[in-house]
C-alpha cells in the first residue's frame, strides 16, 4: 500500500469514527474506546503531514 493510499484510508477511518462518536453517549464505554482510536488516528494523520483541523468534528 502506498503512502497516499494509507493516508486516504486513515482519513476515511477518522471521519467514520467521528460519526460513530457523535451517535453515542460521551460517558459510555463504547465512546471511551472510540476516543482512543480517534486519538491514534489524529496522531497518525498529523505525523503524516495531514492538517486535521478541517477534518476534526469532535475537537477533543
Amino acid at each position: 500500500m502506498s503512502d497516499r493510499e494509507m493516508i486516504q484510508k486513515n482519513v476515511e477511518e477518522f471521519g467514520r469514527i467521528q460519526r460513530y462518536m457523535r451517535m453515542v453517549d460521551k460517558e459510555s464505554e463504547v465512546y471511551m474506546e472510540m476516543k482512543e482510536r480517534y486519538i491514534e488516528l489524529k496522531v497518525i494523520l498529523t505525523s503524516s503531514g495531514v492538517n486535521v483541523t478541517e477534518l476534526d468534528r469532535i475537537k477533543e
